[in-house]
């Protein structure tokens, strides 16, 4: 694989800001561009539907007080890393059912945040450009031709057309969008197979972790909550999600192994909520924890769980939870779908509800320290440096 791209600059475009409360892919790959590069991470501008009815919030009192003047919306987050937030806002327009005016509202949309991310630019006498796309369909859909990048990348990272806030518009829009990219790179084989069929410089990249926040020699006490959960504790850490999350496969497991304790650690949607799961005696909802917590839940219990439902957004979608598991050492249950093939010799991988329970009886009784040992050294080959430097090889490819 060739080396770093160096003393290029990056514009970066998403749908996450950098002050989300959440992982990002971005984030990781936009710090590892930096290293070598300078790099603009442009926040999603404000839209009126968010001011109001989200204005309370300290995130978007920041981007109002920014609006209004008060705070330099261009901020130095580290040596070659700047983050901008885009002193403008976007009408909401994604409900719109006439394609033909939500194509012109969109390009008024596009234009205004062209002109402050070409601000942006001009006071980083940014040049020659590399823009980099996540995965943002609507905002970002005519940046290519206002801006006039050196090179375009579209980051394909979830079948966002199969969520209904995107499926209007997006099923449209988001072929073509890959379509007049110079580049699309993906973090599964299925993704990559979906934009082939309209792009043939489509390519498959992996995906990084940050294995050395996953180390568990740096974890010393069982958390006090988790402690209080008898062995064995069959764990989940991340949004609690229907959309996502198979509710129903977690009752029956539960229902039918009530000598084995569920531990779900994360914030919960409404479908959730008022699950059966929350009757369950030997079901622990730990609620939200931050980031650097997390590990020491993972490594005190003794199975690991991605009870993802199969729909049109998981079944493609890479699991980055698994490598988190994995650098940890830990035996991981997760239903099998197209993006959990390259896991297949460190995962169990249930295709249904019947086949989870022998699945997480096996996994508590074959593990052992050689089996630890293996998880941990793949997950290690995991880095944002390997995802970025597959990414570069890939501009390399057609921009020689």
């Amino acid at each position: 694989m060739a080396g770093q791209i160096q003393d290029r600059d990056i514009v970066i475009v998403g749908s996450q800001a950098w002050d989300v409360d959440i992982g990002s892919n971005c984030k990781n790959i936009a710090e590892e561009f930096a290293r070598y590069n300078r790099v603009l991470y442009v926040n999603p501008p404000l839209d009126r539907n968010t001011i109001m009815h989200e204005k309370e919030k300290p995130e978007i009192q920041r981007r109002l007080r920014i609006l209004e003047g008060k705070e330099d919306g261009l901020v130095k987050i580290a040596d070659n890393l700047w983050n901008f937030f885009p002193s403008t806002v976007l009408e909401s327009i994604n409900r719109i059912p006439f394609g033909f005016l939500f194509d012109f509202m969109n390009k008024r949309n596009n234009k205004k945040y062209a002109e402050q991310i070409s601000l942006a630019m001009k006071q980083l006498d940014f040049t020659d450009i590399i823009l980099f796309n996540d995965n943002d369909i609507f905002r970002s859909f005519y940046l290519k031709d206002l801006l006039e990048p050196d090179c375009s990348i579209y980051y394909s990272r979830d079948f966002l057309v199969a969520v209904d806030y995107w499926k209007l518009h997006g099923t449209r829009l988001e072929p073509l969008l890959i379509k007049k990219s110079n580049l699309v790179v993906t973090n599964s084989n299925s993704l990559a197979s979906y934009a082939r069929k309209y792009n043939p410089e489509s390519h498959f990249v992996g995906q990084g972790c940050d294995v050395s926040h996953f180390d568990e020699t740096k974890v010393k006490e069982c958390p006090a909550d988790l402690a209080a959960v008898p062995e064995p504790r069959i764990g989940y850490v991340g949004a609690l999600f229907s959309l996502r999350l198979d509710i129903e496969l977690l009752e029956y497991i539960a229902e039918n192994r009530p000598d084995w304790n569920y531990v779900f650690v994360g914030p919960e949607d409404e479908k959730f909520k008022k699950s059966r799961l929350h009757q369950m005696k030997n079901v622990y909802f730990l609620g939200r924890k931050d980031m650097s917590e997390l590990p020491s839940y993972i490594k005190y219990f003794n199975v690991c769980l991605n009870p993802q439902v199969v729909n049109e957004v998981t079944i493609g979608n890479y699991p980055r939870k698994i490598d988190e598991y994995l650098a940890m050492g830990k035996a991981t249950v997760a239903t099998k779908t197209a993006a959990m093939d390259i896991f297949a010799d460190y995962t169990y991988q249930p295709e249904t509800k019947e086949d989870y329970i022998p699945a997480i009886d096996a996994a508590l009784k074959e593990d052992s320290p050689e089996k630890h040992s293996a998880r941990k050294k793949f997950a290690g080959q995991h880095t944002w440096e390997n995802n970025v430097l597959a990414i570069y090889n890939c501009i390399r490819n057609i921009n020689p």
